[in-house]
């Protein structure tokens, strides 16, 4: 069986957007950007779909909410954490 190219994680989708609003790719660096996203999506659970249609189609209003609330508060923690390590002392 091979895995299809458009299987993904939906909560991707939402964290780009939220990034892109936010202008965060604007502040750091593709190096930051790519730990920085790592950082986040570590801390959600997983939600794999084929087609963000029918994320759309089958999510409550409720869920939708749930799910920007939990990437906004993932984006909060990864932003603390990449300021704590610019602060830091490099050894």
């Amino acid at each position: 069986m091979r895995l299809h190219d458009d299987v993904h994680n939906y909560y991707e989708k939402i964290m780009l957007d939220k990034i892109v609003a936010l202008k965060l790719d604007e502040k750091y660096d593709e190096d930051t950007m790519a730990d920085f996203c790592c950082t986040v999506l570590n801390q959600l659970p997983s939600r794999y779909i084929r087609f963000d249609v029918d994320m759309a189609f089958y999510l409550s209003q409720h869920e939708r909410i749930q799910m920007e609330q939990r990437v906004a508060t993932a984006i909060e923690v990864a932003i603390s954490q990449v300021a704590k390590k610019r602060n830091s002392p490099t050894p």
